[in-house]
């Protein structure tokens, strides 16, 4: 009997030998991702606006931008901007590195998006605090469920 990969991860996945192939990220896991990041430091709510369409058609390819209120200066500026989902397969979404150089705190690009759910964009500011801002939307067209092939 010849099979393919294709074939191979079709049955295997049936079987539930690769739970991860349909898994999604749950709030709770998306909040440990944050604590994660935060390590012992609480968040502050504020400075930082996630923009996502509250409804989506296609999770494919997702607009979102990230704008954090900072001076950009050396002594007071955002060093990384990292983005939590709550129902794609991996919490973690993206992270961005700046610096004081970078002149402003502003940040896009597309993602892929499982279901409907919350983001959140949290910012680490060069004083070591960090804050936060969230966002939800609904997804009509789920992205992230092609089959993995080995």
């Amino acid at each position: 009997m010849s099979t393919n990969r294709r074939a191979f991860i079709t049955v295997i996945g049936a079987m539930g030998i690769v739970p991860w192939l349909n898994a999604k990220a749950t709030p709770a896991e998306a909040v440990e991702a944050i604590q994660k990041i935060l390590g012992n430091a609480q968040p502050r709510n504020g400075r930082v606006a996630l923009e996502i369409s509250p409804l989506v058609e296609n999770g494919n390819l997702v607009p979102m931008s990230v704008t954090v209120e900072s001076p950009m200066t050396q002594a007071d500026h955002v060093k990384a901007i990292h983005v939590i989902s709550e129902g794609n397969p991996l919490p973690n979404v993206v992270s961005f590195y700046l610096g004081a150089r970078a002149g402003r705190a502003q940040v896009s690009t597309r993602i892929r998006l499982l279901t409907s759910q919350r983001l959140w964009a949290v910012a680490e500011m060069s004083d070591g605090s960090f804050w936060q801002g969230s966002a939800e939307t609904m997804v009509t067209l789920a992205a992230c469920t092609e089959e993995v092939l080995i």
